[in-house]
């Protein structure tokens, strides 16, 4: 399993939670965000919109082969 912090720019949320939906929706291993003590599947552009965006938000790849994955997602990644 891999985590990473991410963040979605202030002035791009919606854009940015749809582009990352899209891109994560296209590999099937599971991926989850984490925030505080809620974690939800990364795939569901619903359970993203009902967490508090603003917060430190983590990435949790259940995939050890997950490269081509974190460069696509390079843009969201602050860690």
């Amino acid at each position: 399993m891999v985590e990473k912090k991410i963040e979605f720019a202030y002035d791009e949320v919606i854009d940015g939670v749809k582009e990352f939906v899209k891109i994560v929706s296209e590999y099937s291993f599971d991926i989850d965000i984490i925030s505080g003590r809620y974690v939800i599947d990364a795939k569901s552009i619903m359970g993203l919109f009902s967490l508090d965006l603003s917060s430190e938000l983590t990435i949790a790849i259940h995939s050890d082969n997950c490269g081509a994955l974190l460069e696509r997602l390079d843009k969201f990644i602050i860690e």
